[in-house]
């Protein structure tokens, strides 16, 4: 009569599957965690049509969505004085998704609101015109690319075209073209 043994035979089988799914799942942790970026920035930005570069600032939280697709959540802040009296403070809050299919080049686009606070100078604009605060709705396109400086930052170079109705102004001219050109650097601290 012979005796089978299969039951050491499972139970080395199963700490084998055991040990590559604790494996895989190490990995991929060690993925997901990583995959969050804060990303503080400064840079320019220049109207449109044409005018003077102000220094603008930012923060945004990017995560990685897919292999190749990150998503990012951000908030600016800019400042433009107007050449007849008062200036305009914009506050965008946006929403991106970035697309990458080489590490450390990415393109992409998205959405956000842009609220912008516009404050006259009632000393060197002849007639009064009362302040107003808008929120408008925009669209931007661009890019940027990653320069790796430790495993958890990099240098991050970026661009954007933003596309915002036209507006209505208090001032001569009665309407302006608000898109504006973005360009700025930042470093990305992953988490």
């Amino acid at each position: 009569m012979q005796v089978v043994q299969t039951k050491p035979r499972r139970v080395l089988d199963r700490a084998l599957i055991g040990g590559i799914v604790l494996l895989v799942l190490i990995v991929v942790g060690a993925e997901i965690a990583h995959s969050a970026e804060l990303l503080p920035s400064i840079g320019f930005t220049r109207p449109a049509g044409g005018g003077d570069s102000k220094v603008s600032t930012g923060l945004a939280l990017r995560s990685g969505l897919l292999p190749m697709v990150q998503s990012e959540i951000g908030v600016s802040y800019r400042k433009e004085e107007f050449s007849g009296g008062g200036a305009a403070t914009t506050w965008p809050v946006t929403a991106s998704l970035w697309f990458a299919p080489i590490p450390n080049i990415y393109a992409g686009g998205g959405a956000g609101v842009y609220i912008t606070k516009y404050d006259y100078d009632q000393d060197e604009i002849p007639f009064p015109v009362d302040d107003e605060t808008s929120q408008d709705f925009g669209v931007h396109l661009g890019g940027g690319l990653r320069f790796p400086l430790a495993p958890s930052a990099s240098i991050d170079l970026h661009g954007r075209y933003v596309m915002l109705r036209e507006k209505d102004s208090q001032l001569v001219p009665e309407q302006f073209d608000p898109d504006f050109w973005m360009a700025k650097a930042g470093i990305a601290f992953g988490f």
